[in-house]
C-alpha cells in the first residue's frame, strides 16, 4: 500500500495535533506516494536499524524518537543524523516517528507503563489545554434531535466519562433568502421568522472538520449557521504523565525491585524512601522531571520516569519517592503500542519489531 495510507491509518489514532510545539513528529523522510511493503518498529533510528530494515525487506521505519530534531543545514555525512538520513534516502526507506503526540495520547506511552505495573483508576496527570472547542448552532425544532445525534456520532459531546452532553434553549431566528436560493422554510425575497433551538456542545479540535461535516449533512437548511469558540478547559483524555493505583499497598523496596524486573533496568536511581507501603503511582515515559510537583499534588507516593538530574531529586522533599529508571527503559514498550494500533487498522500489513536495543547508555 502507499505510505500515505499507512500514515493516515496511524494518525487517525495518534494525531499530530497532540505533539508539543518543539517536536518534529510525523513523516521525516519519504514520499507519501511510495509503495510500502513492510514496517520496522523501533525506539530510535540508528545505522544498525537501517541495515536491519534492509535485511528484513522493510521499506518503512516507525520510530518513537525523531531522527531530525534540530534543523539540518546540510547532508554530508559529518554526523550521525546526516548519515542516517543519507542512508535511508539512498535505500528508499521512509522514516516516520510518533514522539510527544503518542506521549500525550491517553492510550499511549504512559498507559502502556501503567498496564505493565498493573495500575487501576488511571488518569492523565497533566491534561492538555487548548484542545477543546464549543460548537453553537441553530436548528428548526423538528430537526434538533436529528442534528444532535449526528454531532454526538461524530465525536462531540464528551465531558470526562459522560457522553451525549449538550445544552439547548428555544428561540426564534430570522432570515431572508436571496435570489436563486431554495430555502427549507420561507420564500426567496421575503423575511422569515422560524422557531429554532440553539444547541451547544463541545468537541476536541482535531475532530472539527468531521463535526462540521456531520452538522451540514444532518441540518435541513441550505445555509447552516454555526459558531465555533476556542475553550481554555483542559482535555482530560490527553496530556503528560499518568497516575493510578496498585490493587493493594506494596513495600517500597519490593515495588522498586518489581519495577526493575519489569523494565529490565540495570539500576534505578531514586530519592530517599518514605518507609511506608506505597499504593498511588505516577509515571511519565522519557524525561518527566517537570511533573514531580504535579505528582506530589496529585497524591502520588511514587513517581517513575527518566532523566532526573541531581538537584531535581531534592524536589521529592520527603513527600514522594522519585525513581529514575532510564529514558530508554521507560519508553521501550512504545513499539508494542505501535504494533497494536497498526494491526487493528491494517491487519494485512507486514510489521516487524526491531531486535536492536538502541539505548546509547551503557553501565560498567
Amino acid at each position: 500500500m502507499k505510505l500515505a495510507e499507512v500514515i493516515a491509518a496511524f494518525e487517525s489514532v495518534v494525531p499530530l495535533a497532540y505533539q508539543e510545539n518543539y517536536d518534529n513528529a510525523g513523516l521525516t523522510v519519504g514520499d507519501p506516494e511510495m509503495e510500502i511493503h513492510a514496517a520496522l518498529l523501533c525506539i530510535d533510528v540508528t545505522e544498525a536499524v537501517i541495515r536491519e530494515a534492509l535485511e528484513t525487506g522493510s521499506d518503512l521505519i516507525i520510530s518513537h524518537h525523531p531522527v531530525i530534531f534540530s534543523p539540518l543545514k546540510k547532508i554530508t555525512g559529518s554526523n550521525l543524523t546526516e548519515r542516517i538520513v543519507a542512508l535511508s534516502i539512498s535505500h528508499n526507506i521512509a522514516l516516520y516517528c510518533a514522539h510527544t503526540n503518542i506521549d500525550n495520547l491517553g492510550e499511549g506511552v504512559n498507559l502502556g507503563i501503567c498496564r505493565k505495573l498493573g495500575l487501576t483508576k488511571v488518569k492523565v496527570l497533566m491534561p492538555l489545554e487548548g484542545q477543546l472547542r464549543k460548537l453553537v448552532t441553530f436548528v428548526p425544532r423538528s430537526y434538533e434531535e436529528q442534528v444532535r445525534s449526528a454531532l454526538f456520532a461524530a465525536g462531540a459531546g464528551h465531558i470526562g466519562n459522560y457522553d451525549s452532553c449538550s445544552f439547548s434553549v428555544a428561540g426564534e431566528g430570522s432570515f431572508r433568502a436571496g435570489e436563486g436560493t431554495d430555502p427549507f422554510v420561507g420564500e426567496p425575497g421575503k423575511l422569515h421568522h422560524e422557531k429554532e433551538t440553539r444547541i451547544e456542545t463541545v468537541f476536541p479540535r482535531l475532530l472539527q472538520q468531521e463535526i462540521i461535516d456531520a452538522l451540514v449533512k444532518a441540518h435541513p437548511y441550505e445555509e447552516v449557521a454555526y459558531d465555533i469558540y476556542p475553550l481554555d478547559n483542559t482535555y482530560e483524555k490527553a496530556g503528560a504523565g499518568m497516575i493510578g493505583e496498585l490493587t493493594e499497598p506494596q513495600d517500597e523496596t519490593a515495588l522498586l525491585n518489581r519495577v526493575k524486573n519489569i523494565f529490565g533496568c540495570r539500576i534505578i536511581r531514586h530519592s530517599p524512601l518514605l518507609n511506608k507501603p506505597l499504593r498511588k503511582v505516577a509515571v511519565c515515559g522519557g524525561s518527566g522531571s517537570f511533573l514531580i510537583r504535579r505528582a506530589i499534588n496529585a497524591g502520588a507516593e511514587l513517581f517513575i520516569t527518566g532523566d532526573i538530574k541531581y538537584h531535581q531529586f531534592f524536589d521529592a522533599d520527603g513527600k514522594i519517592v522519585v525513581a529514575d529508571i532510564g529514558h530508554y527503559e521507560s519508553e521501550q514498550f512504545t513499539i508494542e503500542i505501535f504494533y497494536e494500533i497498526l494491526t487493528k487498522k491494517l491487519p494485512n500489513f507486514a510489521i516487524r519489531f526491531s531486535s536492536i536495543n538502541t539505548s546509547p547508555i551503557n553501565y560498567l
